[in-house]
């Protein structure tokens, strides 16, 4: 893979995605999903979104109300959603 450097201009969303390794995580994502299906050895892969998208989404709330202090208001307000949608989230991943 290539990295492309992000230049001070690049998008906040760009800049934002960087890692320290200088990997996005849409390059993280990837390399993850290689690695699965390596380790799959051949095997039918199941459900791979429902996987992914939990793999995902239960680590980001965690992180939206660590970083918030719990402040449910302010985790939805970081992660681009509505409270009620948090709140709804949060139950369905037990994390409340």
């Amino acid at each position: 893979m290539a990295k492309t450097s992000t230049k001070p201009g690049a998008p906040a969303s760009e800049r934002a995605s960087r890692a320290r390794s200088g990997e996005t995580l849409d390059q993280c994502v990837r390399r993850s999903l290689e690695q699965y299906f390596a380790d799959l050895d051949g095997a039918r892969p199941h459900a791979l979104h429902g996987m992914v998208i939990t793999a995902v989404e239960r680590p980001l709330l965690l992180f939206a109300m660590e970083r918030t202090d719990g402040n449910q208001s302010a985790a939805a307000e970081l992660l681009g959603i509505n409270r009620n949608t948090l709140r709804k989230k949060l139950q369905e991943y037990r994390l409340v």
